[in-house]
């Protein structure tokens, strides 16, 4: 059981860290550094580049989602049953789905935009549909990264308050 609950925090902690990495790290600076040297087309790279590693890790997510509850479903499988296993599960499925939404629905939305406007997001006009939706999505994306670390913090705390 204990390498059973080994794993399941180990996963925690690459999906939940990954993304504070990313999201609290990784993208500020990028955008940071790029724009320092070109404002406009700076951005534009940062947002590309940042959406690129984003993909990638997106599938980490997902493989620390399925070791998540394989870890969940071998310990309620062998025993003792974690506390409250079917909210956990509900809340790593939850994680998945939102993943599997940005991966797949949101994140591809983002790049035909950026396909069809061929300059930088920014340069268009600020109620042009084009970047009215690019600005959604961007925020939708925002959102479910910030419900997977709560969820993700609240699962963290399940395991470390669960008995052995």
């Amino acid at each position: 059981m204990k390498f059973l609950r080994y794993v399941a925090l180990l996963a925690l902690a690459v999906w939940a860290g990954g993304l504070v990495a990313l999201g609290g790290i990784g993208a500020p600076t990028l955008f940071a550094l790029l724009e320092a040297q070109d404002p406009m087309a700076g951005r534009e790279t940062a947002g590309w580049l940042f959406g690129a590693i984003f993909a990638r890790f997106q599938y980490v997510a997902i493989g620390a989602g399925v070791v998540l509850l394989g870890s969940l479903g071998a310990r309620a499988a062998l025993g003792p049953r974690p506390r409250r296993l079917a909210v956990r599960i509900w809340a790593v499925s939850a994680m998945l789905a939102m993943s599997a939404v940005t991966t797949f629905v949101i994140a591809p939305r983002i790049d035909a935009i950026r396909k069809d406007v061929h300059a930088p997001i920014a340069s268009l006009p600020e109620r042009d549909p084009r970047r009215v939706t690019f600005a959604e999505l961007h925020g939708a994306s925002n959102i479910l990264m910030l419900i997977t670390l709560l969820a993700a913090g609240g699962l963290v705390w399940a395991e470390t308050t669960d008995p052995l």
